[in-house]
């Protein structure tokens, strides 16, 4: 079985977080090809994609928006599974209901689910307007993602394909 994982990442932090989930996912036995949004092929090769992108003010990358939207068609005619990863903190900041608008893209694909993924914001890859939404909803810097549950949601998919 061959599976697309592809997502936008800004600096660098949701690219590693598709990078873990497909090597669980091929270490759990399936061929897996992890790309970029802006550089991915089509999913039509594909038993079975994750698709991803790195959230800002609530809302995916251009470029993770604009492949859901070119290859939704495609997409809602296999197992899918999305993520965003964004919300910094413990408490996450802002909280899940605040952090990402993806049910059009969940209802586009058809998605199987969506996970909310802690993110990472280091303050020197970040630009002004960057830093002055962080201060404004008062998100810390600081690497937040939980590789334990980022492994485990992989390995739900896994389960779930091979079942």
């Amino acid at each position: 079985m061959k599976i697309l994982v592809a997502a936008a990442s800004k600096h660098g932090a949701t690219k590693e977080i598709a990078e873990r989930i497909g090597s669980r996912l091929g270490d759990a036995g399936f061929a897996v090809e992890v790309a970029a949004t802006d550089e991915a092929p089509g999913p039509g090769n594909y038993d079975a994609a994750v698709v991803g992108s790195g959230v800002y003010a609530g809302n995916w990358l251009k470029s993770a928006r604009q492949y859901v939207e070119q290859h939704a068609a495609t997409l809602a005619t296999m197992p899918v599974w999305l993520f965003s990863s964004g919300p910094l903190g413990n408490p996450p900041k802002p909280d899940a209901d605040e952090a990402v608008k993806a049910d059009a893209f969940v209802e586009q694909t058809q998605a199987v689910g969506h996970e909310l993924i802690a993110g990472a914001a280091a303050k020197d890859k970040l630009g002004f307007a960057e830093k002055s939404i962080m201060k404004a909803v008062r998100a810390p810097y600081g690497d937040f993602r939980d590789w334990d549950a980022i492994d485990a949601w992989a390995d739900t998919i896994a389960r779930q394909l091979t079942s």
